[in-house]
């Protein structure tokens, strides 16, 4: 079973839809079909999709048993901890934006401008390196939604041509009952966090400060920004604009045939040392030894 879900749809799309699929309302598509015609058929959005958006959202062997693909959607799906989730605007996909506008406009599609910046980047490979300067962020938090969770503890690394220069780290007050899960995950108990963390309000000005100008580099990244989103609005702070480096996005790029992309899946897929997962600095140091395995595949592969 499948729903595909389609905005500015072109009539020629239209008919190949209406071939496998019944339209059970304007643009949106139900049906069950074999795993071969759904990618044919998500071949064929993606092709003639120019303008418009799709969302597409089948059965899969996951312990959701669903399974999602977005195309032109400022929505998108990440994994954490083996779920899947839907996440407002994608941070890589607003940067990228942002790097194509910065191309010349004039008789340019957006399209165009962004095979542009994509040939720009492979004929420089060297421009799209590391950093000199960059910041490792983690946030572990009270639950998957910024809305409704709370953060518990930020920790960042700051990173100057390959040496560790600055450490932030602060666990945060809860407002709620810490949930038994992450008290688990995490070993963080609403007493711990009541007796050695800060304000949130006391704390976050701190480490928007710590981060400066630098890129911030965090696995899943878009995922940390939403709650940090969230935090800055609740106490009248700017939201930081920073360059952002994804390592998940890296890892989906350059790696394949693995489980997952969760953090302590790729550092085992590497053997790369990992402890006290799922608290903030050992997750930063880690995501900076994924950091430096995927760069240098990236780099191999030219």
């Amino acid at each position: 079973m499948l729903v595909l879900s389609v905005t500015d749809c072109p009539p020629a799309l239209r008919g190949d839809l209406s071939r496998w699929l019944l339209e059970i309302d304007t643009g949106v598509y139900v049906g069950k079909v074999s795993q071969r015609v759904r990618e044919e058929l998500w071949k064929r959005v993606v092709k003639h999709l120019k303008n418009g958006r799709a969302v597409l959202v089948y059965n899969a062997r996951n312990e959701q048993k669903m399974d999602f693909r977005v195309h032109n959607a400022s929505w998108e799906p990440i994994d954490f901890d083996g779920l899947k989730l839907m996440l407002r605007p994608s941070t890589a996909r607003q940067t990228a934006k942002y790097e194509a506008s910065r191309l010349p406009s004039r008789g340019y599609s957006m399209a165009a401008k962004m095979r542009m910046a994509k040939r720009a980047g492979r004929a420089k490979p060297a421009a799209s390196s590391l950093p000199e300067r960059f910041v490792i962020m983690d946030l572990e938090t009270a639950g998957l939604h910024s809305q409704t969770h709370e953060i518990i503890e930020i920790g960042a690394i700051k990173m100057i041509k390959g040496e560790e220069t600055a450490c932030f780290h602060s666990l945060i007050k809860a407002k709620k009952p810490v949930p038994g899960p992450v008290t688990h995950l995490t070993g963080l108990t609403h007493e711990i966090l009541q007796k050695e963390g800060g304000l949130l309000e006391d704390v976050l000005p701190g480490f928007i400060a710590f981060l400066e100008d630098m890129p911030i580099v965090a696995h899943n990244i878009a995922f940390d920004l939403d709650f940090l989103r969230v935090a800055c609005d609740q106490i009248g702070l700017l939201f930081p604009g920073n360059r952002r480096i994804d390592t998940l996005s890296l890892a989906q790029q350059h790696v394949k045939g693995i489980e997952n992309y969760k953090l302590e899946t790729l550092l085992r897929h590497f053997d790369l040392p990992r402890s006290s997962l799922h608290r903030s600095l050992p997750d930063c140091r880690a995501t900076l030894l994924l950091l430096s395995k995927l760069i240098e595949i990236r780099d191999k592969s030219g």
